[in-house]
């Protein structure tokens, strides 16, 4: 764990510098300005100033922006912010590390909400939907990399059609820099993470084994089915980013599999998340890797007895500014385990 709280300083660290160097010219936003956004077109006569990050991924990219203090409060933080962002968070009201009420949201008086998950403002969401902001004047926005469709999958967070990339969340980078009037920073910050996923593709041996994973967020207990991440989101990404696959091929963003189809899935590499949050026992990482090395069953998968087990937050497993934190987390723990070159 120690490793992984300094990895993620280290890393994200790389952030923040990019606003000070090689910083691409970005035109100033001309209001007012109209986005077309998961289906929705929104306007703004100007920038916000008491904006609500609904959901850790919304939050975190406000603050990577340097707009804390534009900011009323956020909600729901499956992790811990980024250690160099702690300072700039503690300025800004915590309304609650889980789902908060839609009363407590306007309570703080909002001139926007920018949601991460549709399960925080969706149409099924029992938070708010979209349209309960449209009735009290307030301009929403939802994360472009979770505008996903459910016809196929009947759940919240939908189904995607192809592998996510980080374009989706540069896209959510550059129009919330718009709509605060910050082009310069959003493109700096766009610029440090590609060059982060340029490096991370580069420093792969193409010509070792195409390694595969089962990404588990989180479980309820150890005889129910996990949570893990689908084969074609910010999981499946990391895979790709690092020479891999996701063993899991399910179109679902976040499917549940028991243990048994786990282990027909046979992967080389189990990667755990880490979360700060109290949900479940097993959302902590040292609880997973108790459950894989000791259960009977499950500590025969090859990657278990190999040891090939990592751990990374929790949050890079949702389609985020954090999951190009992850893949090198992963990377820089397979590449200790000589697993990776």
């Amino acid at each position: 764990m120690t490793m992984l709280k300094s990895f993620l300083a280290v890393c994200s660290f790389s952030a923040v510098l990019g606003f000070a160097a090689n910083a691409a010219s970005a035109a100033s936003t001309v209001y007012p300005l109209t986005i077309e956004n998961c289906g929705a077109q929104i306007t703004f006569q100007k920038a916000p100033e008491r904006a609500i990050g609904l959901g850790q991924n919304s939050a975190e990219i406000l603050l990577l922006l340097g707009l804390e203090n534009k900011m009323a409060g956020t909600a729901f933080w499956p992790s811990k912010v980024l250690p160099q962002l702690a300072e700039a968070n503690a300025k800004v009201k915590l309304l609650t590390v889980e789902f908060p009420t839609f009363e407590a949201i306007l309570g703080q008086n909002p001139d926007f909400v920018a949601a991460a998950l549709p399960s925080l403002m969706g149409p099924s969401s029992k938070v708010a939907k979209r349209v309960d902001f449209e009735k009290v004047g307030i301009p929403s926005y939802l994360s472009p990399s979770t505008c996903l469709s459910t016809d196929k999958v009947k759940d919240q967070y939908g189904s995607r059609d192809q592998l996510w990339n980080m374009n989706l969340l540069y896209k959510e980078i550059d129009e919330l820099s718009q709509i605060f009037d910050v082009a310069d920073r959003g493109q700096a910050l766009i610029a440090d993470l590609k060059a982060r996923e340029s490096a991370l593709r580069s420093g792969v041996s193409k010509d070792g084994k195409k390694l595969s994973y089962v990404f588990w967020f989180s479980s309820p207990s150890p005889s129910a089915d996990a949570y893990l991440g689908g084969g074609k989101g910010a999981s499946s990404f990391i895979a790709d980013v690092l020479g891999g696959q996701n063993a899991i091929k399910s179109d679902a963003e976040w499917p549940t599999l028991g243990w048994e189809g786990i282990i027909a899935a046979n992967p080389d590499v189990i990667v755990v998340a880490s979360l700060d949050r109290n949900r479940w026992d097993l959302d902590k990482p040292e609880a997973k890797v108790k459950f894989l090395t000791t259960d009977p069953a499950v500590s025969q998968i090859p990657a278990v007895k190999n040891k090939a087990i990592a751990v990374m937050d929790g949050q890079a497993m949702n389609p985020t500014v954090r999951t190009i934190y992850g893949a090198e987390q992963v990377a820089a723990q397979l590449k200790a385990l000589g697993l990776i070159k």
